[in-house]
């Protein structure tokens, strides 16, 4: 079946004139039409010395589609490129208008055809970000807020929250990381120890390495190195899950039935995170110290001087004041991680983007809070 009124004939004809051209299309424009004459088409606009206006006659035209739509807008984009002048359309059938205005909407949501983004100064673009920023901030102090008002009502309501969800959120981030916790630790242990035993040989106090593996594994490396395997390791899971369920719009379905989110998915997650980080903290601490005694071991000390002078030096204090710390750096990484993840936009790569941004809110927390922590007990002599 040829696309066209007089099989045999021309598929379109084109008169060109000194101010511009004419094509003349005709006959049926459906998918098998379009395929026979494109090439031709394409071949005949670039052979076209028309500068001016271009026609494109409908006239003859008794059937056209979405494919016959795309063949008249190549014509016209084709011709606006090459001489920067609109191409108008003679004797367009309203039914055939229909198609072209679907066909050209479908091309400016593609971002085709759009306006090119304005370009910004420096300054401009300065205030942007930072007006972005402060708007992500704004977000997060108000997420911030409804996990405390969460966490205020499950304290209160304790048959409200979802124990299993949170014993089953402990295991998966508390049990499964004790292997990577317990390397860590232990390789953190050992060295520290090896690079302040050479030193303190030179002045026979190498006996000291243990108050100084005791002291900052308890107060300090513990809870620090803990709270940043965690935030690599579950903030970023939280980030994920939470952010695929916000993509599949199950967080919407939730609001609609009634659920609130935070006290649905946030509150036993956090919680999860405040039961399992002093754990993790204590059990780190454990194996760092272990670590470290390989050196005295090695040096000739026995273990129980070695045991002696952590136990002597390391007091209640210093072992509570880590605990303090893991309760405030479990909250700041299972928040964060959720809030990130409630966060994420829709995209391909939505969720990758609030896993990483999790992970560095969370471990910017962290620090920023250690450096409080630690104002705090040398101001309140701990």
């Amino acid at each position: 079946m040829s696309p066209f009124k007089n099989p045999g004939k021309h598929p379109y004809k084109n008169q060109e004139e000194d101010d511009g051209a004419t094509i003349t299309l005709s006959g049926t424009l459906n998918a098998t039409g379009v395929a026979e004459v494109w090439q031709k088409v394409e071949k005949k606009l670039k052979g076209l010395t028309g500068t001016g206006h271009l026609v494109i006659d409908l006239e003859r035209v008794d059937y056209l589609d979405s494919a016959g739509a795309a063949l008249v807008e190549f014509i016209r984009t084709t011709w606006k490129q090459k001489t920067d002048q609109e191409a108008s359309l003679l004797g367009l059938e309203p039914s055939f208008k229909r198609v072209l205005d679907l066909t050209e909407r479908s091309r400016d949501s593609d971002g085709k055809g759009k306006d090119p983004e304005p370009k910004y100064s420096f300054v401009e673009t300065r205030g942007k970000n930072f007006a972005v920023r402060m708007e992500n901030t704004v977000t997060f102090i108000a997420h911030v807020g409804k996990i405390t008002s969460a966490l205020t009502y499950a304290f209160f309501h304790p048959s409200s929250i979802r124990w299993k969800d949170a014993l089953l959120t402990a295991e998966r981030a508390g049990v499964n990381a004790l292997p990577i916790v317990a390397l860590i630790s232990f390789i953190v242990g050992l060295v520290m120890a090896f690079q302040s035993a050479m030193p303190m040989k030179m002045f026979g106090a190498e006996i000291y390495v243990a108050n100084l593996i005791g002291i900052a594994m308890v107060r300090e490396l513990g809870p620090l190195m803990t709270a940043i395997i965690l935030a690599g390791r579950s903030g970023s899971a939280f980030a994920a899950e939470i952010g695929t369920m916000k993509i599949n719009e199950e967080i919407d379905a939730l609001a609609t039935m009634g659920i609130d989110p935070v006290r649905f998915l946030m509150v036993p997650r956090i919680l999860a995170a405040i039961f399992i980080t002093p754990l993790l903290t204590i059990f780190a601490n454990f194996v760092g110290i272990m670590g470290g005694s390989i050196v005295l071991l090695s040096m000739g000390y026995p273990a129980v001087t070695y045991y002696s002078q952590v136990v002597s030096f390391v007091t209640w204090g210093d072992f509570m004041g880590g605990l303090i710390k893991c309760f405030v750096f479990g909250i700041l990484i299972a928040a964060s991680g959720c809030i990130r993840g409630i966060e994420t936009k829709s995209g391909p790569g939505a969720v990758g983007t609030s896993t990483t941004s999790a992970v560095v809110t969370g471990i910017t927390l962290i620090a920023v809070f250690d450096g409080i922590f630690s104002v705090l007990y040398y101001c309140l002599g701990v």
